[in-house]
Parts: C-alpha cells; structure tokens; sequence
C-alpha cells in the first residue's frame, strides 16, 4: 500500500534522471481489498490457494513476541477479500506462515513459524479450513522463520526453520504429514532472520542462502552430494545487518545473485559467476532505509527481474530493472508512517501482472494493486463495483 511521486533511477547508489521509457506501473492501495481492520503485530503474509478455487488468497502473520490469532483471508473471484478467520484456535507469536503440500493430499497447508514457541503444522481439510497436527520436532527456539522446499529430491517439502540466536535447523519432511529430527547447520548462536533456497552452483543440489543480524557476516551454505551443509561461504561486508534476502538472476546471464534487505545502510546485489561465488555488490536503496523485506519478480513484464522492498517508518520501494541488474527505476509507494514487516507477490486479480501484500507492524495490512501507470484507480474493480462505487460519497466513504 503506498504511492508515488517521485522517480529516480539507482545505479551503485547514485540517482540518475529517469528516461522516458521509466516504468510504466502504478501500485495503489485501496479500502476495498484491506485484509481485516485490526492494527495487529503482522511481520509477514502469504499468498495462496487455500480453497482450491484456482484464485490466490492470503494468509496472515500476527504476533511477533506477543501471541495473537493468525488469519486467512479468502479471494472472493474478483480481487476482494470478503470473507477471513483464524488460521486456528491458536493464539501463538508468530513471525511466518509459509505454505506448501505436506502431507501429500494435494492441497496447500501451512507452517506457523513462532518465536520460543513451538513451530505448528495445520493441515488444510482441502476447502481452506486448517486443523492444528502437531509441531515440527520438540524444539522450542527464537525462530524468525520457516522455508518450505525440498531438499533431498524426495518431491516433498522440507522444513528450514532460521534463528535469532540458536542454531538453525532443517526437518526432513516423512511424507505424512510430519518431519524429521533436527539436523542442526551453522552455530549455536546464529542470528538467521530469513533464508532463500536456491541451486546457486549450478550443480543440481539447493543451497542455502542466510540473511544474518547481530553483526554476524551474511553465509551462503553449498549442499554437497550427502546433503550437509557445514562450510559457510561469506558474501557482504562481513557485518551487514540484512534483514532477508532473495534470489534471482538479475543481470540475465544465467546464473543467480543475491539481492539484500538491510537496516541502516542501502541494500546490496551480489552477482553470481554459477560456480558458488559472488561479487563485492552494487548497492541500492537510501543509505538510511530500514529495510526489513525483499522479494523479486517481474513486475512489469518486460522480461527481467524487479526488486520490492518493505521498509520501516520510510515509504516501501519497487526498484524496476533496466536489465543490467545495475540500474533500476525507483517507485515509492504508501504511507511513510508505516512499519513494514512484509512483502509478498501474489496475482489477485489474475490479469498477469502480481500485486503487492503489505505486513505492517501495530497498522492496517493490505494489498497494492499493480496496473498501468495511465489508467484510472477505479479500472481494476469489476465494472459493478464501480457502477457501485461512483453512487458513494467516494472511495474513503466506503
């Protein structure tokens, strides 16, 4: 949620005059598609079908150190999200709410990754009704997340659970439902706020890839051919404090870059050689943002990888790419008043292009619609809701 005014093209920190063919979106909020209306603790949301109705709803993180009800939030087919519950009966403090199929049933369940508090499995009923199943192994850490992917090459979702001082962990998922023993990586007292799985090496195998704080050096950990990932390769400063990372080819060469979210300081790409190693980065963003999320894609379609970024008490950030991965158009968006936990993808309204999900800590949590920077901020409702619209006092009066 957020707006605009003006656009400035980044390269390695420096501002440079937009071009005439500077990016042609816009991301608008609206208090139409506003996920609930409770100022919760969010740090993260989730786009997901969770009904199996083929449309992308939401699930919603809320608590952080404090517990608080998780939420699900059901696309009603148009965009909007007229119908929303509790993920459970459960009231935990909760940092992610990542979502895969784990027990192999074929629809989409969820992860409640919880600081010292068990981690917690519900398992969805394949209509979006989740039932609570137990918790991923007897552990009970500072957990500031959980990546569902598969590591092992067994085609089921494994649990990557990262720590804010305890050693991090990975759960190999048994196939029904439930995980493994912890298989504990890095050291005892790591700060992981967040991790990316990618095959960075080109070797077939998924990486890991640590966004850490406390002054600890960002890692990158090889998956070698028994699945152990014991020797960390540094990228970074050496001191950076990155809040998440994301992976993606962003200079279109074929091989995955590191981009990070950093508090304090601009946040960085690395580029990748395909072989395990990386650059000393370019930089991007202001050299005072606190930027506590990131996730990539193509937000315009133009064939190449943008960056998004969630920041606290400063405006969020979509940083269009020119290709070069060097080089981005910067567009600010919503209410610099906001702390922003959170960013998320996710195509609602299924015309092609992904809108943007905001987790804002203690404020309203919603969606910014993506469209084209021309075209009238009613134009992404269905023509009876703008019919509808036009008789209101206006769009705050709804």
């Amino acid at each position: 949620m957020r707006l605009f005014t003006l656009i400035f093209i980044v390269s390695v920190g420096i501002f440079w005059p937009p071009s005439a063919l500077a990016q042609t979106r816009t991301f608008r909020d609206s208090p139409e598609i506003l996920l609930g209306l409770k100022l919760d603790r969010s740090p993260s949301l989730t786009f997901v079908d969770v009904d199996g109705d083929n449309d992308v709803d939401v699930v919603v993180a809320n608590g952080r150190h404090w517990p608080q009800a998780n939420e699900v939030f059901l696309n009603n087919g148009e965009g909007r999200f007229t119908v929303g519950y509790t993920l459970g009966e459960e009231f935990a403090t909760t940092y992610s709410v990542p979502s895969a199929d784990i027990d192999g049933d074929g629809d989409m369940d969820v992860v409640v990754a919880n600081d010292r508090a068990p981690n917690m499995i519900y398992l969805n009923n394949g209509k979006g009704i989740f039932k609570y199943s137990g918790a991923i192994g007897p552990e009970v850490e500072p957990t500031r997340d959980v990546i569902l992917a598969d590591l092992n090459g067994d085609k089921r979702p494994d649990a990557i659970v990262t720590n804010r001082g305890a050693e991090n962990g990975i759960y190999l998922n048994k196939g029904n439902g439930r995980f493994g023993r912890k298989r504990g990586f890095g050291t005892k007292k790591d700060s992981t706020i967040s991790l990316a799985v990618a095959d960075v090496n080109k070797d077939g195998r998924p990486d890991l890839v640590l966004a850490n704080r406390d002054g600890q050096g960002n890692t990158l950990f090889l998956n070698n051919s028994k699945m152990e990932f014991s020797r960390p390769i540094y990228f970074g400063s050496g001191s950076d404090e990155t809040r998440a990372v994301a992976v993606a080819d962003m200079n279109g060469d074929g091989n995955a870059d590191i981009v990070t979210a950093n508090i304090g300081e601009a946040n960085g790409i690395y580029f990748g050689d395909g072989k395990g190693r990386f650059d000393s980065g370019v930089s991007f963003g202001g050299e005072k943002d606190r930027t506590y999320a990131v996730v990539v894609a193509d937000m315009d379609r133009d064939g190449d990888i943008d960056i998004v970024v969630g920041n606290v008490r400063e405006k969020n950030a979509v940083y269009f790419n020119d290709g070069s991965g060097k080089k981005f158009t910067e567009l600010r968006f919503g209410d610099q008043k906001n702390v922003t936990y959170g960013v998320a993808l996710g195509d609602i309204n299924r015309d092609g292009y992904p809108e943007i999900g905001v987790a804002n800590s203690d404020g309203l949590n919603g969606i910014y619609l993506n469209r084209p920077a021309t075209s009238d901020a009613m134009s992404v409702l269905p023509q009876r809701h703008r019919d509808q619209n036009s008789k209101d006092e206006g769009v705050n009066g709804i």
